[in-house]
């Protein structure tokens, strides 16, 4: 069965590799520019270097024993290392959060900047719109936000829909800074402090180069309120608590930039996945917010799948 597959996150290449596994052809459909996602590690040239942030998730835990087995492997083929700076079981992409999509979506045709517009019922199959054609498929699998489903779904399966308008995401916004020297903050790993919900040191991961880093991200309430604040307000604010934190001065600044992750961390939809035999949704969303949940998803969609 040819499945085509809307999002090439983790929750999207999980399923496609299982999916894979078991005889099954598959194309992934992502609108970015290349992988990562919420997983994503933003490169800048500065005059002492190349920094490196993972502007989105920081790192994450392995609870499920299966997941657990799916992260050794990870290490084991360099793209994850654990990170103990953030906790006993935290873990992170090497050399950057990117890495782990990166390695994953090297063993499938994905097609980048590939916005999917609309999906429609054929006599046979699928066909998906997109700004260059169509394409065909079997089965369609849809692993994007909550909040970008339902204009996928809704006239195919309004029930699904309205799942997903009832999950709302949490935004968030990322500042990533370099600086000339070390900051003053003896941490690498910081965690709610009053605007900031959390802010670490990037430089100080496992795999990381140059320059002193730090990504400073917004807690969610702030970032709710300052969602449509310009990007060099929310850098200044956020900054400043960093610097609060640092006894009141930061050193200089190498770079600075800041990005708004409007569907930061997912809501919980209460499911694992969903299937109709030839549509289906995964997403971290259905389950909760973290990166364990969208590898569990897209496990669970792809089991329902082959099942039959």
């Amino acid at each position: 069965m040819k499945i085509a597959i809307i999002g090439a996150g983790l929750a999207g290449l999980t399923a496609a590799g299982a999916l894979k596994h078991a005889g099954h052809e598959v194309a992934l459909f992502d609108k970015a520019r290349g992988p990562g996602g919420r997983m994503s590690t933003r490169r800048t040239e500065t005059a002492l270097g190349m920094a490196f942030f993972d502007h989105g998730a920081q790192y994450f835990t392995a609870r499920d024993p299966d997941f657990a087995a799916e992260v050794a492997r990870w290490q084991a083929g360099g793209s994850a290392a654990r990170w103990p700076a953030a906790g006993a079981d935290a873990w992170v992409g090497t050399p950057g959060m990117n890495a782990i999509i990166k390695a994953l979506a090297a063993d499938h045709q994905v097609r980048w900047t590939c916005r999917i517009e609309s999906i429609a019922r054929e006599v046979k199959g699928w066909s998906l719109r997109h700004s260059e054609g169509t394409e065909a498929a079997d089965a369609v699998i849809v692993a994007v936000p909550a909040e970008q489903v339902a204009d996928l779904v809704a006239v195919h399966q309004l029930d699904w829909a309205e799942l997903a308008q009832a999950t709302h995401s949490q935004p968030c916004w990322t500042v990533m800074a370099a600086f000339d020297a070390p900051v003053a903050i003896a941490d690498d790993c910081l965690r709610t402090r009053g605007a900031i919900g959390w802010a670490a040191r990037n430089s100080a991961k496992p795999g990381r180069t140059g320059p002193e880093s730090w990504v400073v991200q917004g807690s969610p309430d702030w970032s709710t309120a300052h969602l449509e604040d310009e990007a060099e307000a929310v850098s200044a604010l956020l900054l400043a608590e960093l610097a609060a934190m640092a006894g009141g001065v930061l050193p200089a600044t190498l770079s600075v930039q800041a990005h708004r992750w409007r569907y930061a961390m997912s809501g919980s939809a209460g499911r694992t996945a969903v299937w109709d035999g030839s549509l289906g949704l995964c997403g971290d969303w259905l389950v909760g917010p973290r990166i364990e949940s969208a590898w569990t998803s897209g496990r669970a969609l792809a089991a329902l799948v082959v099942s039959g």
